[in-house]
């Protein structure tokens, strides 16, 4: 009995860590996989506080930073409700990491349209025409949609980001392992970045 009550809590431990290594595999991520700083942004599609992060803070990363491969960005899912996580569906649903982040890009610009109302089903199309418009097919989506297997891999993240990094709002900013919460604000990230970046002997 023993012995298979040791055998049980292996399997469940060895569960647990598939699941951890596979969501973290599915994180969408931008940038070098050779940088120093690591930008981690814990964000849901529905919060317009971390829309606001996208189009005024991370546009201004990308050209500074991602785009000339000082910095890595981690786009870590983290939904607070259905519609936000249908979204997320939605984004992975794409071929490509391009046309993921293409995606991402236009679930935060046009959020105020399709993260309206309570009906699900409605929402639903409003970010599949979404998709329509980057050429994914509305087959494609459905199948996305009805997928058990994707779902779980966004929830896991959330779950192990919950553990790991004790989230409490979004959107959190992880730069270097280093926790930023509440006003978002270009200039305390790029401070912080160019810390780093100092650190490495990358700029003076």
């Amino acid at each position: 009995m023993r012995e298979m009550i040791r055998l049980f809590y292996k399997t469940i431990f060895l569960f647990l860590i598939f699941f951890s290594i596979e969501a973290e595999s599915k994180i969408l991520s931008i940038g070098s996989t050779d940088a120093k700083v690591t930008v981690k942004v814990f964000s849901s599609l529905t919060c317009p506080h971390c829309a606001n992060f996208h189009t005024a803070v991370f546009e201004k990363l990308k050209k500074d930073y991602i785009d000339k491969g000082l910095v890595k960005f981690e786009h870590h899912a983290f939904p607070l409700d259905l519609a936000a996580l249908n979204a997320e569906v939605i984004v992975r649903c794409a071929s490509n990491n391009e046309k993921k982040f293409k995606l991402l890009d236009q679930m935060y610009i046009k959020q105020k349209v399709w993260a309206v109302g309570s009906d699900i089903n409605k929402i639903n199309e409003l970010i599949k025409k979404i998709g329509l418009e980057l050429d994914l097919t509305e087959n494609n989506m459905d199948n996305c949609l009805k997928s058990s297997d994707a779902q779980d891999i966004i929830l896991n993240q959330r779950i192990e980001a919950q553990k790991k990094y004790k989230i409490e709002s979004t959107p959190t900013v992880i730069i270097n392992e280093k926790k930023y919460t509440g006003k978002v604000e270009y200039l305390k990230f790029r401070k912080e970045i160019e810390k780093n970046l100092v650190k490495y002997g990358l700029i003076k």
